[in-house]
Parts: C-alpha cells; structure tokens; sequence
C-alpha cells in the first residue's frame, strides 16, 4: 500500500539528511485525537444533474452491496490495491474525466502511470457503472474543483471535504466516508501525552506564538483549521501556517527541524508517519 509513497519519500529525502552523522534518526507520530469531524464526498459538474443522480445512486449501492468495504480494505485492512489505468481524453468518445490529486494516500495516489487509491477505485467501478471510459487528470489541489467549475472535468474525486465555498464550483454528492483533522508531531514530542480530547489539543496549541510553525496541504481543511475559517467555525491559531503540495513533504520539513507541527487528515497522516518511520 505504501510502496509509492516509500519511493517518493526516499528520493526526497535522500537530499535532506534528517540527521546527522552519529544521531538517531527521527521518526513522527500522530496524536490520535480528532480535531474535526468532517464529510468527503465528489464535486460534481453543476450543469450535469443526471451526473449528480447517477453518482448518489452507484454511492447508496456500493455501500448496500459492500463493494464500498471491499475498496476500504484494500488500504486499511488485508486487500490489495487495484491499479487503475487512466486512458488518454478523446472528446469524441463516451469519457468520464475525473479531476483529481494523485498525492493523497490513501485516496489517491500514482506509481508509474498507474493509480491507486480508494477514490480511484471507487473512479474506476463508477465509469464502469455508467458505461463509459476513465480518464483521470492529475493536478494541484486547489485546481481540482476549479476545473469541474470551468466543465474541464466532469466530477472531482479527491478526498473532498463537503465545503460551502466549494459549491461556487461544484455540487456535491452524498457524502462517502467521515473523516478528521490530527496532528503530527516528532516521536519524542511528550508535550500532547496527558491529552484526551480535541479541546486540550487546542489549549496547547493555542498558548504559541507566531514563532511556532505548523505545517499543512495547501487548499485541504487542515490548512482552514490552523489559519481559521469563520464558515466552519475554526477558530485559528497564531502560529505561522506553512503550506505545502502534500502532506509527506510536510511531515519531512517537521523532521527536518524546519516546522513545529503538521496537521493533516487522518488517513493520510497515518499512512505518511508509517512509511516515513519505516524507513528510519
């Protein structure tokens, strides 16, 4: 399941020695305490309704048939990842374009030119449902439902908090699969130990300056939470929000001594912290 994310990380990081000569490698860890509650579900093109109804239905039946668990335990449980295979765009045959962020393990993420992932397998079954070929277009977070906005793409399959300034571009279908915010921090941070719950995270979290940095994906929700966002009633922090194209190169700046902390979702945060300290 982290084979890619392995590969990323060590050629990455090969260029950044996390320590030095004689030390200990540093690991990470995540603090298992949520700091949201949040909902993913896909963006799709708000001039394509029957899109929007077929997407609803294929959701309610992979969820009914367990074809929904079968995909999640492919990445939490004993499965194995399916590859799936984008073909090129052709407007002039019957195309599901699919706008997505291929560095967000486990919902999404490449090896070669193959993809993997529990949306993209979730991508691939919903073309086959609708009968049609799967392209996938791999870009920038922040562009993923700009692009469904602009009918670049028909849906946008991301790992998609369910946002209200989201809807300027995209409808969204029900939700998928509940999903939270949580914090990294280096192995030997003890200062989050005595902890049980979300308010006493963000106690600490609130006592430091703006000297204190947190890292974060750019455009994700972890990067509203940490700056605040009066939508969702994120209250913010004062320390300094550094944003990054993913979360890995976020958690490597964290062990590279160069930020504080790292906030990020949880799925991809326990896949990034295990395959960093893995390789430690």
């Amino acid at each position: 399941m982290k084979k890619l994310l392995a590969m990323v990380l060590t050629s990455v990081l090969a260029a950044t020695m996390l320590v030095g000569c004689g030390g200990e490698a540093k690991t990470a860890k995540v603090i298992e305490i949520e700091l949201t509650q949040e909902e993913y579900a896909f963006g799709v093109d708000k001039t394509q309704p029957e899109l929007l109804e077929s997407v609803n239905t294929f959701i309610a039946e992979i969820k009914d048939n367990g074809v929904f668990d079968e995909i999640c335990n492919n990445y939490f449980g004993d499965g194995t990842p399916v590859a799936v295979t984008s073909a090129e765009l052709d407007p002039n045959k019957e195309q599901l374009v699919v706008a997505t962020n291929a560095a967000f393990e486990p919902f999404e993420y490449k090896e070669g030119d193959k993809y993997y992932g529990i949306d993209m397998e979730i991508a691939a079954r919903l073309a086959d449902y609708l009968g049609q070929e799967l392209v996938i277009q791999n870009m920038e977070f922040d562009a993923v439902c700009l692009s469904v906005g602009q009918q670049k793409c028909d849906i946008a399959m991301a790992g998609l908090t369910i946002k209200p300034d989201r809807e300027e571009y995209v409808t969204f279908s029900d939700s998928y699969y509940s999903a939270s915010q949580k914090l990294i921090v280096t192995s030997d941070n003890t200062e989050f130990d005595g902890c049980a719950d979300a308010a006493a995270v963000e106690a600490i979290l609130n006592e430091k300056a703006s000297s204190v940095k947190v890292g974060v994906q750019n455009g994700t929700t972890g990067q509203f939470y940490a700056e605040g966002d009066a939508e969702w009633g994120f209250a913010g922090f004062e320390m300094t929000v550094v944003g990054y194209k993913n979360g890995a190169l976020a958690v490597q700046d964290l062990l590279n001594g160069n930020i504080d902390y790292v906030i990020i979702d949880s799925a991809p945060a326990a896949c990034i912290t295990e395959a960093i300290n893995e390789m430690q």
